[in-house]
C-alpha cells in the first residue's frame, strides 16, 4: 500500500468513525465517548497526511508515533463502546469494521516506528 491509498484509508476511517457517533444515544457518557472518539479517529487521518509532508527523517519519526498513538487510543474507544454496551446491534458490524481498522493502524504504524528506531539505532553504531 503506497502511502496516497494509506492517507485514503485513513480519512475514509476518520469519516467511518463520524458517521457511527452520530447514532450515539444521546447522553452525558456517550457526549464523552464520543468526543474523545472522534478527536482521536480525526487525528490518525489529519496526523499521516501531516507525516507525508515531514521536513526530515527525525520529524517523519515524530509525527508516526502521534498517528500510532492516536490509532491506538482509537482502538481502546472502540473496545469500551463494545464493552460498555454503547450501540444498539445494528451497529455492532461496524463497530467491528473500525476495531480491525484500528488495529491494523496500530500494527502498521508500530512496524513503521520500529523500522526508524532500528535505522536510528543502526546509524548512531556507525
Amino acid at each position: 500500500m503506497d502511502k496516497t491509498e494509506l492517507q485514503n484509508r485513513t480519512k475514509k476511517f476518520a469519516i467511518r468513525v463520524f458517521k457511527l457517533v452520530d447514532n450515539f444515544p444521546k447522553s452525558k457518557s456517550a457526549d464523552v465517548v464520543a468526543y474523545q472518539l472522534l478527536k482521536s479517529a480525526s487525528s490518525v487521518a489529519a496526523n499521516y497526511r501531516a507525516v507525508n509532508r515531514a521536513k526530515s527523517t527525525t520529524d517523519f519519526h515524530n509525527k508516526v508515533k502521534v498517528v500510532l498513538e492516536e490509532a491506538d487510543e482509537s482502538n481502546f474507544w472502540f473496545t469500551f463502546i463494545k464493552e460498555i454496551e454503547l450501540l444498539n446491534q445494528s451497529f455492532l458490524n461496524e463497530l467491528d469494521f473500525l476495531i480491525k481498522e484500528s488495529d491494523e493502524f496500530t500494527a502498521i504504524f508500530t512496524s513503521t516506528v520500529k523500522t526508524l528506531d532500528n535505522a536510528k539505532s543502526t546509524n548512531s553504531k556507525s
